[in-house]
């Protein structure tokens, strides 16, 4: 019994100096933001320096929000989390006390293509900045591993991948050195949300980069996202074993973004028809990115768009570096009209005057679309983010995320965000990010805030389109007398198709696949909430315009129908 009193005499005591430690920094960051709201102009130690490297170095006159908080408290020692939208200049809070600090930053960072164009930005404005990664000629790492421990060495940023810190031993004993020497001021990881498997963009090689707050617990670590809930950044404290680091969270509002959905023809020629005459109406001479679904489609799309007269061109992950870099540097300078790209074009892109932002496809998360429709109106003036929803493209991208956590759900997420049309965009991207939104801050900077109440609920409980006979029925299955109904039926294809996502949304349909060495194809079953529509009296709505879905495109014929009713209930190969 003395023992286990001993034992939880320890445990109490140990739990006492967590809540001191975390009373202490809770405290600190009061401090530290009382201080930076109400004397903005106090000096640190360092606020001299930064101020003028923020002038001579950056050519920038002023922070943003959160940049002043974030870089004080990253300069004071503190781990801290940032989230800020793309465009808001997350890059500047390591950028700027890596060149006012001595030794050091390591950067962590995705993806090459992203690592490359922040060095070519830093050499424009002559800061030292080096790479280490798989393409790295053994003459540069030579290099820039002496250089890590070097009193002499002028590179103030360090910019490796993940990959790097999992499968290099020896980097991992020179950042020790320079850990050991105090050359190791600070570490930066950025997109912190590929640390978890619950996030959008989850990298297995993420999860392995707890050893450096385990190895270097002294230096202070920075992670930046532009898209993780309040669930994944615990998760990514947890990974990157920082247990009690400050976060601060800007708004996910972006103000000048405009945001539409628009239906998206069945027929691939309509819809680039349509997609063309919107640049040529709204953007004319005016710089933009049209996003697709795979490297095939940023070809043909892109093709496409050049016989309708816009001056556009394809950027994807397969083609070779200099076309990728020619096409960027070309649109970079308004030589190039439109970048037709899929998700491998975006990260590290700080063009300021992008004026619209479409969406051939729809992208695979809410996650995923607020960061790439992100890319617009940089220089905080209006820009559109446009999505067209097309019915089939549910099922394309169903059959790239089948094998990802959560990956359905997150599509679902952003088919419910498409197929809305009674709820402020703006206030479904911030309910999913957990940050409290009032309507008043959309000020008709969406369409269906600009559009007005003019959605009703429509029901599909009648004998026309019962959803468990017509289910049944659009199947091949049931009845004969039922399987006529689909030779009988006025619904246009459109409301076909809405009915149709409208019940997969609610859990009386669900997705279904089936893998062969050469494809996968995705079914549509009956779902969870299926046999309740067995009770005559229960009844499905769905929220719809009051101009109705045919307002949108020209009724197909009765044929039509019944082979998109195949379509959908068969079976779909996506190659």
């Amino acid at each position: 019994m003395g023992t286990k009193i001993v034992l939880f005499g320890e445990m109490s005591s140990g739990l006492m100096k967590q809540k001191q430690n975390c009373l202490l920094n809770i405290l600190l960051y009061c401090i530290l933001t009382c201080l930076n709201v109400f004397f903005p102009n106090l000096d640190f130690s360092w606020s001299t320096e930064l101020q003028q490297n923020l002038k001579d170095v950056f050519q920038l006159s002023k922070f943003r929000s959160l940049q002043l908080k974030a870089i004080n408290l990253s300069m004071s020692g503190k781990d801290l989390f940032l989230v800020m939208p793309t465009g808001r200049g997350k890059s500047l809070c390591y950028q700027l006390p890596a060149v006012c600090s001595e030794g050091f930053t390591l950067v962590v960072t995705p993806l090459v293509s992203l690592m490359e164009d922040q060095l070519m930005y830093l050499k424009s404005i002559d800061v030292e900045a080096v790479s280490l990664n798989a393409s790295s000629s053994k003459e540069h790492a030579k290099m820039v591993l002496a250089g890590m421990t070097d009193t002499k060495s002028l590179f103030k940023l360090l910019y490796v991948t993940p990959e790097k810190i999992a499968k290099s031993k020896l980097l991992m004993s020179r950042l020790e050195k320079a850990y050991n020497a105090g050359r190791l001021s600070r570490i930066a990881v950025d997109e912190v949300h590929c640390c978890s498997q619950w996030g959008h963009d989850f990298r297995p090689d993420y999860k392995l980069l707890g050893i450096l707050k385990r190895q270097f617990p002294k230096v202070p670590l920075l992670g930046l996202t532009a898209t993780a809930t309040s669930s994944v950044l615990k998760d990514c404290q947890k990974i990157l074993c920082v247990p009690e680091p400050v976060t601060l969270t800007a708004s996910f509002n972006r103000t000048n973004l405009y945001y539409e959905v628009l239906l998206k023809d069945s027929n691939s020629v309509d819809s680039i028809s349509d997609i063309s005459a919107l640049i040529k109406e709204r953007y004319k001479d005016q710089s933009g990115i049209v996003y697709v679904f795979s490297q095939k489609d940023a070809e043909t799309v892109s093709a496409d768009l050049q016989k309708k007269g816009i001056n556009a061109y394809p950027y994807h992950a397969n083609m070779n570096p200099e076309d990728k870099s020619r096409v960027h540097r070309k649109w970079a300078n308004n030589k190039i009209q439109v970048v037709v790209a899929t998700v491998a074009f975006g990260m590290g892109i700080d063009k300021p005057d992008v004026r619209f932002v479409i969406h051939h496809t729809i992208s695979k998360s809410i996650e995923n679309y607020y960061q790439e429709s992100g890319r617009a109106g940089r220089d905080d003036k209006p820009a559109d983010c446009i999505v067209y929803f097309g019915f089939n493209d549910i099922f394309r991208i169903s059959t790239m995320v089948v094998m990802e956590n959560v990956g359905q759900q997150k599509l679902l997420t952003m088919v419910d965000y498409c197929q809305n049309v009674d709820r402020c965009r703006r206030s479904v991207i911030a309910v999913h990010f957990d940050e409290v939104w009032d309507n008043e801050g959309c000020n008709k900077m969406c369409d269906v805030c600009r559009r007005g109440n003019d959605c009703g609920a429509g029901g599909l409980s009648g004998r026309e389109a019962d959803p468990l006979k017509v289910t049944e029925a659009w199947m091949g299955k049931g009845p004969a007398k039922r399987r006529k109904m689909i030779q009988t039926t006025t619904l246009s294809r459109l409301e076909v198709e809405a009915i149709i996502t409208s019940l997969l949304l609610q859990g009386y349909l669900s997705e279904d696949f089936s893998f062969t060495p050469y494809t996968t194809y995705f079914y549509l079953k009956l779902g969870r909430k299926a046999p309740m529509l067995k009770n005559q009296s229960h009844s499905i709505t769905m929220k719809r315009r009051r101009t109705g879905l045919e307002a949108n495109t020209v009724s197909t014929t009765q044929q039509t129908v019944q082979k998109s009713f195949r379509k959908a209930f068969g079976c779909i190969s996506i190659d």
